[in-house]
């Protein structure tokens, strides 16, 4: 666990390797794996904002050995005094983020879960690429997967055994092998 939701936030982390979960709590006190994040992206960035004292708003796990660069809210105070074109890069950190979470809720608003499914596959693919093409191992169980597209277990369940069908995956216990990337591309809106 690299922190926890509700932590204070000082610094924002880039991954430099390995595959991390942002899991969040509901009000019921479950909780839901929201996004998977991989080499090049970043967390924490909320941190940076002058005059804020923010917490972690998710829990952050890493999935397999992981490593990550930080950046204290310190440290960048400092480089914004010396270099103030580093405000330019927060912006585009937040903007970035704005951009997707706009993204996902749109589609969690207006698009079906075949589509969904189809696109979240086709991210995770892309995400659990070793450079070796099709087939891709996404190491996910079918509850992750629903919690990452707004669905249920048994709904994703039908949506992965269309796919099954027309030879696009294959499950297997705790993983989707992913056979045809540019299918879930092509059927992914």
């Amino acid at each position: 666990m690299l922190c926890n939701e509700g932590d204070p936030s000082d610094s924002l982390h880039l991954i430099a390797s390995g595959r991390l979960a942002v899991r969040v709590s509901t009000s019921e006190g479950e909780h839901a794996t929201i996004n998977l994040l991989g080499r090049g992206d970043y967390f924490g960035e909320l941190s940076l904002l002058e005059g804020q004292a923010p917490v972690r708003s998710a829990t952050i796990v890493a999935l397999e050995p992981a490593e990550t660069l930080t950046l204290s809210a310190a440290e960048f105070r400092d480089l914004r005094s010396r270099h103030p074109a580093a405000n330019q890069l927060l912006l585009a950190l937040l903007a970035r983020r704005v951009e997707e979470l706009s993204a996902r809720l749109l589609e969690a608003t207006y698009d079906g879960l075949d589509r969904r499914v189809h696109r979240r596959l086709a991210e995770l693919a892309e995400l659990y690429d070793d450079g070796r093409g099709d087939p891709v191992v996404v190491p996910l169980t079918q509850e992750h997967l629903a919690e990452l597209v707004g669905g249920t277990r048994p709904s994703v369940n039908q949506v992965l055994q269309r796919l099954v069908a027309e030879g696009v995956v294959e499950l297997g216990r705790g993983r989707v092998v992913v056979l045809d990337r540019d299918w879930l591309e092509d059927n992914s809106g």
